[in-house]
């Protein structure tokens, strides 16, 4: 019989109505009431925080993974109660910090509370509890029957059962009744022992570009952040007509900032080499995102800088392939 950890930490599944809206207020035992009888695995619980996961930061990341480390020898599987809002970018983030994990660690929540008539966080938590079973390794999200690549997750809806999505990558099984359907199984176990690395530097900054955005902004980063990401357009270009945001990015640059240019576009990802604008800003020390999506990038440039000041050797980590984050280059555009 398969020993299940469920460690909750607040979000909509938990919440209760209160006088200025809905807020957590379940602990793990009143999630567990909700769940069907399960004869086939042993469960215990754990509170890890009780919060809306608007309020997530990465010091609450650390905090979930080192309690996973710290019981990853006493049970088989992990199941993690989230709020949806912030989820992808902990899932990734513990795909980072908890690494070669031969066991699973399932991320879940909903987008109405348990304790609601008609919810779907009865049928997520079911699932995310059959997925712990599941002879497997690494971190995953389960979600409206479908599993995903903690790396590849992205919440796409505020309000449908179907919340997210599986981005730039295969979805890896869905859950169908009793029976989980594998896309693709791996059964090779990782051979390396589950490591823990929480060195997080949270000094990054998300910017999105759109047409109108200032040069002068770069000056306010520069002495505030280590790390920025950038959302281009399209392949990833950068403006250097009118408002010339080049000379700026280079003054960051410079300076020691490790900047990453990726797209707003959500699938297929960046390719600076195409186009004249993307080409200008392709730079030795510029970080290439490919196809990896923004919650990713955010929690592996954060890890990155924790683990290393030196701009090139942050590019090269943000560059290799961790927990399925990017997808293999193909050869046919090594040549572009």
């Amino acid at each position: 019989m398969k020993k299940i950890l469920l460690l909750t930490t607040g979000g909509t599944i938990a919440s209760v109505q209160r006088e200025e809206g809905l807020a957590p207020g379940l602990d793990a035992d009143d999630l567990i009431r909700y769940l069907p009888e399960h004869h086939h695995y042993h469960l215990e619980s754990q509170m890890v925080m009780n919060i809306d996961s608007t309020n997530m930061q990465p010091e609450s990341w650390v905090k979930i993974a080192k309690v996973v480390y710290e019981n990853y020898e006493r049970f088989d599987g992990f199941v993690i109660t989230h709020g949806t809002d912030t989820m992808a970018y902990t899932a990734a983030a513990l795909s980072y910090m908890l690494q070669h994990s031969s066991k699973p660690i399932v991320v879940t929540g909903s987008q109405v509370p348990i304790n609601y008539e008609k919810t779907d966080a009865r049928k997520n938590i079911a699932d995310a509890m059959q997925f712990a079973c599941e002879d497997i390794g690494g971190v995953y999200v389960v979600f409206d029957g479908r599993v995903i690549q903690g790396t590849r997750a992205v919440k796409m809806r505020t309000k449908s059962y179907d919340a997210f999505e599986s981005i730039n990558h295969p979805y890896v099984a869905f859950i169908e009744g009793s029976e989980v359907r594998y896309h693709k199984r791996t059964l090779a176990a990782d051979p390396k022992p589950l490591t823990l690395d929480t060195s997080l530097c949270p000094d990054v900054f998300l910017m999105k570009l759109h047409p109108g955005t200032k040069p002068e902004l770069f000056d306010f980063i520069k002495g505030l952040y280590k790390g920025l990401i950038i959302e281009s357009y399209g392949n990833g270009g950068i403006p250097f007509q009118d408002r010339d945001l080049l000379p700026k990015l280079k003054e960051v640059t410079a300076s020691g900032m490790a900047v990453v240019i990726t797209t707003q576009c959500l699938e297929e990802g960046e390719d600076l080499v195409l186009y004249e604008v993307g080409r200008k800003v392709a730079q030795d020390t510029i970080i290439l995102s490919k196809d990896m999506n923004t919650e990713a990038m955010v929690a592996k440039l954060m890890w990155a800088l924790g683990k290393t000041e030196d701009i090139r050797e942050v590019k090269k980590i943000m560059e290799t392939p961790i927990a399925n984050d990017l997808s293999p280059q193909d050869p046919l555009e090594s040549g572009l």
